[in-house]
Parts: C-alpha cells; structure tokens; sequence
C-alpha cells in the first residue's frame, strides 16, 4: 500500500472543505491505524492540524499516548507545533512529502524533530513527492486569486 497516497486522500478532503490541504496517516504493523486532514476552519482552532488530530485518532485506537513503533506519513513538513507533538508521542518514523518553507520543523526553516538537545530518536524521511507540493500550491493560487477578485 502506497501510504502517501493516503495522507494525500486525507489531504484532498481538506482542500474539499476549504482547509490547507494537508493529510496525515500513521501506520502500525503495515496497517493504517489512523488518518486525518486538516480542520482548522471547520473547528475554529489553531490546534487542528493533520498530524495532532492523526496523533489523537492514533492514540485512541493503541489506547496509550506512547505511539512506539509507529510511523507517519504527511503531505507537508510538520510546523514547530506540530513536530513538539511528534516528539512527545513517541512517534518512530514520520515520512514527509514536500517541505514548508515558511514554518518547517523538520529541516526547512528549523528542526525541532532531530534537535540533539531534545533526546529524540525520530527517523525523519523525505518522500518529496510532486503532488504533495502541486495540491499546495494550486490551493494558494486559487485563495490568492479569491482574494484579488473580492477587492
């Protein structure tokens, strides 16, 4: 199963109700044990990211907060928020589909996940995947454009 093609099914739903499109999926044992996509508008907080939600969902499924073992896949690089979560959860592997430029916390602008001061183990992968960026952009070409219309 080709698991980053999940998150972007996740993603996809998002950017289908307004939402950045970003999805998350984490995996257990090969299996798909959680998925979620950005909610950020629909639940008017700043805390519904993929990843927190995916986490929460995960948890919740495992029945602890500890994650040990499991890995994450996500169409855009973790914000600092997000990559806190992350690290807290005791995520193994987390698998990331395109960078973010402005607020990466895997490598791009900082890097919370492998920061030697943190006593993380965390293995980070690179998918760098075309469509992971391409949903994204054409997201914030389309918003842009909304934007200009409405002045």
């Amino acid at each position: 199963m080709n698991y980053m093609e999940e998150a972007l099914k996740e993603a996809r739903k998002a950017k289908e109700k307004g939402e950045v499109p970003v999805g998350a999926v984490i995996v257990k044992d090969g299996e798909i044990i959680a998925r979620a996509h950005n909610l950020k508008e629909e639940r008017k907080s700043a805390l519904c990211h993929a990843e927190i939600l995916v986490i929460e969902e995960a948890t919740k499924v495992i029945g602890d907060w500890r994650l040990n073992g499991c890995i994450m896949y996500v169409t855009l690089e973790p914000c600092p928020m997000c990559a806190g979560a992350i690290l807290q959860s005791r995520i193994s592997e987390i698998n990331i589909g395109t960078f973010d430029p402005t607020a990466g916390a895997c490598g791009s602008v900082i890097n919370v996940i492998e920061n030697p001061y943190l006593n993380s183990s965390i293995k980070v992968n690179w998918i760098y995947s075309d469509e992971c960026s391409e949903i994204l952009t054409e997201f914030f070409k389309a918003r842009r454009e909304e934007s200009r219309r409405k002045l």
